[in-house]
């Protein structure tokens, strides 16, 4: 199976899949002697983890890394970081009543038409489970961004129909669904609600910033730091959509409201009046803050009575029961802010070879 790498210097490789042993990650690329240990990759598993709120799946598992390579004296070395995560309580059991059938909203039917074969156990390769490997990745990119001074914070901006009105980041780890905004989120609770009352789920959006992030990196054509952003945050099983700066809202303006005039800042630097281009121009980071929105669909994975068929040609209906969240959104999260944190890795690891003096600095003696 091709695509499960991403990156170009900075790279992953992520492996396993749900009910297996474990997943993981191997990082390729990661300078040497970044200071790194177990708990500053732990700390970003445990936001993803379930079973922290009566909106995730009951799954008992402690999502507890390993660092197998690539990390010497709490120092990285330069060479592959492997690290892995083992599951613990696997209930295969669950799916075996559906080993034939193609559940609604999931990626059975095409993996099956593909590979001829599939793993029906949640999904496989093709489960949410997968992304804990993006994560211990990306939270390796962030510790890289952290020292140079970049943050990356994403959080829920709206889920179903409730958007935050404000932004406070003191209630942001406060409540289970990751909202700066705790009117939002008791709103957004309640709506979740009804949604498992009537044995639905529910879909939203996730916004991520991204502070102090230097001008310059990206590149104009094919790997634009948009282009991928976009495809970092696409390839999350659950996105269907991606915006950045004003996204879609740019198509019903106009030009003189959409251009960012540039101005001289209080500290002596280029920088721009307004930010409708999210911090990217030409494919390029132009100094202000990234701002990056993804839509995530409804958790396909309802009790609520489908139609569909089975792998024989027969229709039949279909009731999913098992362990599942009513909403991926509050989980996906810290997906959303490691993939992002792995593309500016690579990007600005990428870009350190675009002028001959960055060359001769580092080379010439």
């Amino acid at each position: 199976m091709a695509g499960s790498s991403f990156g170009t210097i900075f790279r992953i490789t992520t492996w396993g899949e749900s009910h297996g042993k474990g997943v993981g990650v191997v990082i390729d690329g990661c300078p040497a002697g970044l200071s790194l240990c177990e708990e500053d990759i732990q700390k970003y598993l445990d936001r993803r983890k379930p079973g922290q709120s009566r909106f995730t799946t009951a799954r008992a598992e402690s999502d507890k890394v390993s660092i197998l390579s690539g990390v010497f004296n709490g120092m990285t070395t330069g060479t592959p970081i492997s690290l892995a995560v083992y599951n613990q309580d696997q209930r295969s059991r669950d799916y075996s009543r559906i080993s034939d059938t193609y559940r609604p909203g999931h990626a059975d039917f095409g993996f099956d038409v593909k590979y001829g074969f599939r793993d029906y156990r949640g999904g496989g390769r093709s489960s949410g489970r997968e992304t804990i490997a993006r994560v211990a990745g990306g939270a390796v990119a962030i510790r890289l961004l952290e020292a140079l001074g970049i943050t990356v914070q994403a959080y829920t901006r709206s889920i179903g129909p409730v958007e935050i009105s404000r932004f406070d980041p003191s209630v942001l780890n406060k409540n289970p669904l990751y909202m700066p905004d705790a009117e939002a989120a008791e709103k957004a609770s309640a709506y979740l609600a009804k949604c498992m009352e009537g044995q639905d789920s529910s879909g939203g959006v996730i916004e991520c910033v991204v502070h102090h992030m230097p001008a310059g990196a990206g590149d104009p054509v094919f790997e634009k730091l948009d282009a991928n952003l976009a495809k970092a945050l696409m390839s999350i099983g659950a996105v269907k959509g991606v915006e950045i700066g004003d996204g879609f809202a740019a198509a019903r303006s106009r030009g003189s409201e959409n251009n960012d005039s540039f101005i001289i800042g209080d500290d002596g630097k280029i920088t721009k009046l307004t930010n409708h281009a999210g911090g990217i121009l030409g494919g390029i980071s132009d100094g202000t803050d990234i701002l990056i929105r993804a839509a995530v669909k409804p958790t396909p994975s309802i009790s609520r009575s489908q139609q569909t068929v089975d792998r024989f040609g027969s229709e039949k209906e279909i009731s999913i029961h098992g362990r599942h969240d009513p909403v991926i959104v509050p989980r996906a999260v810290v997906v959303a802010e490691t993939m992002t944190a792995i593309v500016l890795a690579d990007a600005l690891l990428c870009g350190m070879s675009a002028k001959m003096e960055n060359v001769i600095k580092i080379w010439k003696h």
